[in-house]
């Protein structure tokens, strides 16, 4: 059985991460009972694919596409952990991020974003998370995140994403986000639009 891909062509499924109901072959253990985990985010393909690879290493998972869904499910379910894109359709996932530690301290929350920089960490962490993680992230990075320790950061990827590529991936959401208009995303990159153009037309760097 091939590894599922996300929307971006990034292996979703990833390798068991560590600590994380490995069985003795390594792969993921579906017995486990890692607790209750919450995925919040308004990309359905994406959120479908990463609760199965969550749910495959042990999580009971829940999930939400909106902020004002996040809140509800969040009461209704009391999660032990929670991972959160900061940017839904309906709002800023930081509201659900504070109504998740107001009620329930103890829940380990990690934030997902495309913006991964100091300002949005320091949001995050002010809101209640633990760990923010930028966009995209697999499946292993993110059960990573939510199984660290005390204050000790994640182990690193294995095979981290190249600088050619993180840049790459980074265009191409604004591109989207742009609905690929070219000009458009060119001004917001701060990009001259030749220039855009020859990134966009070609393929994405290998990892």
């Amino acid at each position: 059985m091939t590894d599922r891909m996300d929307l971006k062509g990034q292996n979703v499924d990833g390798v068991q991460a560590p600590g994380a109901g490995a069985t003795a072959s390594g792969g993921p253990d579906e017995s486990a009972d890692l607790g209750r985990l919450l995925l919040v985010d308004d990309d359905e393909r994406f959120l479908t694919r990463l609760s199965r690879a969550m749910a495959k290493r042990g999580f009971e998972v829940s999930t939400a596409t909106s902020v004002e869904d996040g809140i509800k499910i969040a009461d209704e379910t009391d999660p032990d952990y929670a991972l959160v894109d900061l940017r839904l359709e309906d709002g800023n996932g930081l509201e659900v991020v504070q109504q998740i530690r107001e009620h329930r301290p103890e829940c380990r929350v990690v934030v997902l974003t495309g913006y991964g920089n100091i300002t949005t960490a320091v949001a995050a962490v002010k809101a209640g998370a633990v760990d923010y993680l930028s966009k995209p992230a697999d499946a292993d990075q993110i059960a990573s995140a939510l199984l660290a320790q005390g204050e000790d950061l994640p182990e690193p990827p294995d095979n981290p994403m190249s600088a050619d590529r993180v840049r790459w991936e980074h265009i191409q959401r604004v591109y989207e986000q742009c609905d690929r208009n070219v000009s458009e995303t060119a001004r917001r990159l701060r990009m001259h639009r030749r220039t855009l153009q020859r990134i966009l037309s070609k393929y994405a760097p290998r990892d």
